[in-house]
């Protein structure tokens, strides 16, 4: 199902890029006067939308400050600086890693700024600004292998785990050629990986992996000895031709680079968010229960887009239904499309088409996006429940119906679609618990839900595991629970 995803996330990158050829030769240099609207565009809605993916300290991260998910780290305060240099206010948007570039490109957000290294690929379909930090990159692993792991070298035939679209994803790639790569879209995965003997090291930033490593009982960070292939350091990420917006960042950086506010202010700052876990009061501010808030947030988000989506998909389902048992054969054809379509790509496809590839025309925000793609999946789904439902009806039910004069939709509405329902509820049930959890996959375009509050959770505790067992109650009490409602209603339908 990833690989359909990338595919794409390519395609709308391709897509995007033809479409603003005629700025491909354009340069990040703050000595460029700036012809564009973009800055003004931004000073006229006062608001700058950054994208991030907040897993990745220092740099960015979460934090639960006062009840409250809030990203914070060493790119925040340089997006703040930035923010406030321009006059307006920040926004934050949560993303997947190797979803931000296209999001900056498809116009839902005006930056990105989540540690990322400014090479030429990249800067083929964006803009960056000067690099406002460097550092080296470590190998993570495991304290008992201390002693057998030196460096990248030491892992032939081994796995090495790195972030899907990062640097250290390509460096593993084009220089640990004896080893396996292993590469997912979290670095909170990665380190359950890791613990759980399912990869032998992760290489990451430096200052990331000390992080993590000092945060994380067993693990231990060292040097990975890659050879520098070049990369440029983090920069800023601007769309194509926003020469205006990159001025500006530069100016920013050039200011936070001569009063070095990033080694006096920031990473200082930073560093007092990454909880060690040894006193009492850390591992109280890092329990499960401190976290309760995140995961009643979660819930409710879930069971919203289960609900309308449910009801959407239900209308749309008969409908369609409908449609397909019609003798209209333009109604049928379009119905039997739509439905074969539907039911023929992924999910997660289609929900990054919907937020990603329509946002090329409108702005669709991403709750809606998931609800809508949702709603669209299930209506497929419920259509040929029905209709079999239907279909299950003999045919002297219509035409006993018809020889009483009733019509056609009559005959629908009050002998067929009843006792059909009666046939399709077990079937039915299903599909709406399936919806539930199928609903999960809205967190890859930044909707809170229960898996988007988990992964926070596992962010900021360090803890992999227990989110996970937590969330994976949840969502039973939230099935079982949907389960017992639909067979008391289908005890009523049988009795009557």
């Amino acid at each position: 199902m990833k690989k359909f995803a990338k595919w794409l996330l390519l395609v709308v990158t391709i897509v995007v890029t033809l479409g603003v050829t005629g700025n491909m030769n354009t340069k990040a240099d703050s000595n460029t006067p700036a012809t564009d609207q973009y800055l003004s565009k931004v000073k006229a809605k006062g608001e700058l939308v950054v994208g991030t993916s907040p897993d990745f300290p220092p740099y960015e991260f979460t934090k639960n400050i006062n009840g409250k998910s809030k990203v914070v780290g060493m790119d925040m305060e340089i997006s703040k600086k930035v923010a406030h240099d321009m006059g307006v206010k920040l926004v934050i948007r949560r993303m997947d890693f190797d979803s931000l570039l296209v999001a900056l490109q498809t116009g839902k957000v005006d930056m990105v700024i989540a540690g990322m290294s400014k090479t030429p690929k990249r800067a083929k379909s964006v803009d960056f600004s000067n690099v406002y930090y460097k550092a080296g990159e470590d190998l993570v692993i495991k304290k008992s292998d201390l002693k057998t792991i030196k460096s990248y070298k030491s892992l032939a035939g081994k796995a090495i785990g790195a972030q899907t679209g990062s640097i250290q994803y390509n460096l593993v790639k084009n220089q640990a050629t004896k080893s396996t790569l292993k590469g997912m879209d979290k670095d909170t995965d990665l380190i359950l990986a890791l613990q759980t003997n399912k990869i032998d090291a992760i290489a990451l930033d430096q200052p990331t992996a000390e992080a993590y490593a000092k945060n994380t009982d067993g693990l231990v960070a060292i040097n990975a000895h890659f050879k520098d292939e070049g990369e440029q350091g983090s920069a800023i990420a601007f769309p194509k031709g926003a020469q205006s917006l990159v001025n500006s960042a530069n100016k920013s950086i050039a200011e936070i680079k001569a009063k070095n506010l990033i080694h006096k202010q920031y990473l200082p700052n930073a560093g007092k968010y990454l909880a060690t876990g040894k006193s009492k009061s850390a591992k109280a501010a890092n329990s499960m229960w401190a976290y309760k808030d995140f995961f009643v947030a979660g819930v409710g988000y879930t069971l919203m887009i289960s609900a309308v989506s449910v009801v959407i998909g239900f209308l749309l389902g008969t409908l369609l239904a409908l449609m397909r048992l019609s003798k209209n054969k333009i109604a049928n054809g379009i119905s039997v499309s739509y439905i074969e379509f539907v039911r023929g790509t992924p999910l997660m496809v289609q929900i990054l088409f919907i937020y990603f590839g329509l946002g090329l025309v409108v702005n669709i925000p991403a709750l809606l996006s998931g609800i809508i793609a949702v709603s669209l999946n299930s209506g497929a789904y419920v259509a040929e429940v029905i209709r079999s439902g239907i279909s299950s009806i003999a045919v002297g039910q219509t035409e006993a119906s018809r020889s009483l004069g009733l019509s056609r939709s009559m005959t629908m509405r009050f002998i067929i679609l009843p006792q059909a329902m009666k046939n399709i509820w077990p079937a039915l049930g299903n599909e709406f618990v399936s919806l539930i959890k199928e609903s999960s996959i809205v967190s890859i375009i930044g909707v809170k839900d229960l898996i988007y509050q988990s992964r926070i959770v596992q962010a900021d505790t360090y803890r992999g595991v227990m989110p996970l067992l937590i969330t994976m109650i949840l969502y039973f009490i939230m099935t079982f629970g949907l389960s017992r409602l639909m067979k008391f209603f289908e005890g009523r339908m049988t009795h009557e």
